[in-house]
């Protein structure tokens, strides 16, 4: 994982490859490729600004029509797939080392591939910080658990009104 990039494998991390450069030359960043369903897959891509405005339904039309251009050109998928664009929301996935900085203070679930501290897979708890190797998140008992970003399956932000009012709060607000 890096600052500004999530890490993928496998066919995830293929279509990461091919999309990422095309979104961030349109002011886009990736937050998170996943392939859902085997019959006929759906791509979800969520992305944000790089300006960290508010990731509108303009944003969505936009970002859909050039990855669809460009995932049938380079067809990563040779049976019929759908492609779902949108934003990462609220509670969003914590996917990129400046995620897990941006949201320091706030709750988050994660889950790990392996068994990392107390031999436990699954953690709950404030996130207290995060650099290129681990994600800082202080548990229920108050310990601070080091939780290796290598490792990490998945892991999101929980939907608490601390966070709903910080989200409104840093929504600059539009008017017609």
């Amino acid at each position: 994982m890096s600052e500004n990039r999530p890490t993928h494998t496998g066919l995830e991390g293929r279509i990461a490859d091919i999309i990422m450069p095309r979104l961030e030359a349109m002011g886009y960043e990736l937050v998170r490729v996943q392939i859902m369903g085997k019959e006929t897959p759906t791509v979800q891509i969520m992305a944000d600004r790089a300006d960290n405005a508010p990731f509108t339904l303009d944003d969505c039309e936009q970002v859909s029509h050039l990855l669809s251009a460009v995932l049938d050109v380079e067809d990563p998928i040779t049976s019929a797939w759908t492609l779902e664009v949108s934003s990462a929301g609220i509670d969003r996935p914590l996917t990129r080392v400046k995620d897990w900085l941006r949201y320091a203070g706030f709750e988050a679930k994660a889950e790990l591939n392996f068994p990392g501290p107390g031999n436990r897979k699954r953690f709950t708890g404030v996130i207290v910080s995060a650099d290129a190797e681990f994600a800082k998140l202080k548990i229920e008992t108050g310990e601070i658990v080091d939780l290796k970003l290598a490792d990490m399956r998945k892991a999101k932000l929980i939907l608490t009104d601390a966070l709903i009012a910080f989200s409104t709060a840093n929504t600059p607000m539009t008017t017609n």
